[in-house]
C-alpha cells in the first residue's frame, strides 16, 4: 500500500555520496522501497550519483529532507537571511529532482530548536511572512515537478508550527498540489490528541510521512496506534512512502539536537530492520 523508506541519519551524519553507496545495499537488504536523502550542507552529496546508487540498489528516494538549523529562517528574520534560506531550498529542490524525489520535506520556516512567545496578532503575521517567502519557492519547485511537504514539530523545537491545524492555517493560500504537509508521528505524539484527525483534516495536504516510535526507535515497539493511523492515511488518498526516521548517537551535534541520550534499539540496524518489517505487516493487513 505505501512504499517503506528509512533515513540515512539513522546511522550517518551528515551524508555522503561515500556513505550512500555504503548503506544502499544494507537499506535494501532490510526489505525497504527507498530513502530519505538530507542535506545538512549543499554538495554533502552529488544528485546524480546518488540517484546512481539507488537505482543499482533497487531502492528511489523518498524525500530530500532540508535541514534548518538558526540562520535558515523564513519567518521573523531579516530580508538576506530569508533569501538565503530561499536559496537553500531551491537548491534542495534542484538537488531532489536530479534523484528522482517527489518531495522536499522539512520545518521549512523557522531553525530548528528558535522558540519565542507570539500572541495571535503576531502569529497571524508570521503566517502571512511564511507564506511570502515560500511562494517564489514553490514556483521553483512546481517547475521542478517537486512538491514541498511542510513539517509541524514539537513544542520543544518550534514555537511556529506545532500541530497540522496550525499548519493548515499557515499555508493557507498556497497551492496544494506544490506545497504540503510532512507528517512526523513523532511530533504528532507530542502535540496532537490522536494521530487519526489530524490526518483527516490534513487530507489531500498531505505530501509525506514520517514514522517511528514514539521515543524515535523501531516502529511498532511503542504505544501508538498504527491501525488508526495507517487507515487514516489511506483513506485520506495518500499514496507516498512512510519513511522511518530516527538519529545516530555517533554524531554529537545531531544527537544532542535529537535528544538522543541512550540507544533505541539494540542496533541502529535494528531500528530499520525491526520497523520496516512491522510495517510491512501492517500495511499488508490493512489491503488484504
Amino acid at each position: 500500500m505505501f512504499p517503506i523508506g528509512v533515513n540515512t541519519w539513522i546511522w550517518e551524519s551528515p551524508l555522503t555520496g561515500g556513505a550512500l553507496a555504503a548503506l544502499a545495499p544494507r537499506i535494501r537488504g532490510f526489505g525497504a522501497d527507498a530513502v530519505e536523502l538530507p542535506v545538512e550542507e549543499l554538495d554533502d552529496w552529488d544528485p546524480v550519483a546518488a540517484r546512481k546508487v539507488l537505482d543499482d540498489n533497487g531502492l528511489t528516494a523518498a524525500a530530500v529532507c532540508a535541514v534548518i538549523p538558526p540562520g535558515r529562517d523564513l519567518v521573523a528574520a531579516d530580508p538576506p537571511t530569508v533569501a538565503r534560506a530561499q536559496d537553500y531550498l531551491r537548491r534542495c529542490i534542484d538537488a531532489a529532482a536530479q534523484v528522482g524525489a517527489p518531495v522536499v520535506a522539512g520545518p521549512m520556516y523557522a531553525g530548528v530548536g528558535r522558540t519565542w512567545r507570539m500572541d495571535p496578532g503576531e502569529r497571524a503575521l508570521h503566517y502571512a511572512e511564511l507564506r511570502a517567502a515560500l511562494e517564489p519557492v514553490a514556483e521553483h519547485a512546481h517547475a521542478a515537478g517537486v512538491r514541498l511537504a511542510v513539517e509541524p514539530l514539537n513544542r520543544y523545537e518550534t514555537s511556529l508550527l506545532n500541530t497540522v491545524a496550525q499548519a493548515m492555517e499557515a499555508l493557507d493560500g498556497l497551492p496544494t498540489e506544490t506545497v504540503g504537509l510532512a507528517l512526523d508521528v513523532y511530533h504528532m505524539n507530542i502535540e496532537e490528541h490522536d494521530l487519526v484527525r489530524p490526518v483527516a483534516a490534513a487530507g489531500s495536504r498531505i505530501a509525506h510521512v514520517q514514522v517511528c516510535a514514539n521515543d524515535r526507535g523501531a516502529p511498532g515497539t511503542d504505544h501508538l496506534d498504527w491501525t488508526g493511523f495507517l487507515t487514516a492515511l489511506r483513506d485520506a488518498g495518500y499514496t507516498g512512502s512512510l519513511s522511518i526516521e530516527s538519529f545516530t548517537a555517533h554524531n554529537a551535534t545531531i544527537a544532542v539536537a535529537a535528544s538522543i541520550w541512550r540507544p533505541l534499539a539494540r542496533s541502529q540496524d535494528a531500528i530499520a530492520a525491526d520497523g520496516i518489517a512491522f510495517l510491512r505487516r501492517m500495511t499488508e493487513s490493512l489491503s488484504s
